[in-house]
């Protein structure tokens, strides 16, 4: 069966409804396996500077090494992608790296092990993240690309106020190193799930998929216009900062007056909760709005919110209120722009190019993380966090403003014009 008989095979398909078994199983992975990671996230600062006696130093280079080989993992995985056979086993066998790796830290006794056990944790994760949406590609119809990303995006963001709170109770209950051994087993359930999704995605086909070359295909892409598209991408991610920035900034504005730094902790975190509850919620219902209106203005609008929010964060508020306002904005603008540029990939690209495109979409996504972080962090301590802030703002904002600019991100009701 070509390209085009499976396509039509799928969109015959939303006349009784767009969700799944399959899709549905696809946002459970991102769920457990986000829960997972994000216990491990929660407790490594302690775990590494409490338990095994590191310095902060040691911490920041752990999670930078495994940041950057994340967007290398994704780009190496995206070929792999490109192939339907090949696109379930890559996502479950990284699940299921991402799980064990995880919880194998809980066993090291020295700081390389933490190292190389979250790097390999990190690069599993990398990987399977192409063949992941190439998958979901294959299991929804194509104009019901935005609700298939918008929930997973939802799953992932959900997982994100699970784990730190299931983190906050593991220690609580059996201590650091223990509550590490548990970030196993939710990365365990999400490859089950996705291994589910790669049944229901077989099902599809009633022929055997033919095997493609593994190759990433960069004339090919160039070609349909992803690099042209990936401009504004790669403008709003120089200026997208890691919230462990946003956080920080919340707590040192909260330590004020009679508010000590464990509650301003406390507080600091438990909006940071609020930041991805209305990631989720927000990444659902634009998935809606993208695949009546396309992604870009979905696109445009995060980048507004973006820029409010780091406007906001600018400024030294030293109540909760206006910080949170702050995060959720940002929330809302992260839930739009990470589905809108999930959904553009699906759209843009054939089937034989969207596992590249997906693992390109990916690189571009680390590497402006990693540059905004750093350049943010350095104005913040040499300048001064306003800013640092205002330029991260600067970069959202003209994103938005790009996005119209570019004609090749018209892609709407599925179609391009």
């Amino acid at each position: 069966m070509d390209t085009g008989e499976q396509q039509s095979q799928k969109d015959s398909q939303e006349q009784v409804g767009w969700f799944s078994a399959g899709v549905g199983s696809v946002g459970a992975a991102s769920f457990f396996s986000d829960s997972g990671h994000e216990i491990a996230t929660a407790v490594m600062p302690s775990f590494l500077t409490s338990t095994l006696h590191a310095s902060p130093g040691a911490l920041g280079l752990v999670e930078g090494v495994s940041d950057a080989l994340t967007g290398v993992a994704k780009l190496a995985g995206g070929p792999l992608a490109n192939d339907p056979a090949r696109r379930a086993r890559i996502a479950t066998g990284g699940y299921l790296g991402t799980a064990l790796a995880t919880g194998a830290i809980g066993l090291a006794a020295t700081v390389w092990q933490v190292g190389v056990l979250r790097a390999l944790a990190w690069a599993s994760r990398g990987v399977r993240s192409p063949a992941r949406d190439a998958l979901l590609t294959s299991l929804a119809p194509r104009r019901a690309y935005g609700r298939a990303f918008g929930l997973e995006r939802a799953g992932d963001n959900l997982g994100a106020v699970a784990g730190p709170l299931l983190a906050a109770l593991l220690v609580s209950l059996v201590g650091i190193r223990e509550a590490l051994y548990f970030a196993a087993l939710p990365g365990l359930l999400a490859a089950v799930a996705i291994t589910v999704a790669g049944r229901e995605a077989r099902r599809t086909l009633t022929e055997p998929a033919a095997r493609r070359r593994i190759r990433l295909n960069v004339k090919e892409l160039r070609r349909a216009g992803m690099t042209r598209a990936l401009v504004p991408v790669a403008m709003f991610e120089v200026g997208n900062v890691a919230v462990t920035l946003l956080i920080l900034r919340a707590t040192q504005l909260l330590h004020h007056g009679t508010r000590d730094l464990a509650a301003a902790t406390s507080l600091a975190v438990l909006i940071y909760a609020a930041h991805n509850a209305f990631a989720a919620v927000v990444a659902y219902v634009g998935g809606h709005w993208i695949d009546r209106s396309g992604p870009r203005g979905a696109f445009a609008t995060g980048g507004v919110l973006y820029l409010a929010a780091y406007g906001m964060f600018a400024v030294s508020w030293h109540g909760w209120p206006p910080l949170l306002a702050a995060f959720v904005l940002a929330g809302s603008g992260i839930g739009l722009v990470e589905t809108a540029e999930s959904t553009l990939v699906a759209r843009m690209l054939p089937d034989e190019l969207r596992g590249s495109g997906f693992g390109l979409l990916g690189l571009v996504q680390s590497a402006g993380d990693f540059a905004s972080s750093a350049a943010v962090g350095l104005l913040w301590t040499f300048l001064s966090p306003t800013v640092g802030f205002a330029y991260a703002a600067a970069w959202t904002g003209a994103s938005a403003v790009a996005v119209w600019a570019l004609r090749s991100l018209r892609v709407t009701s599925g179609q391009s014009r």
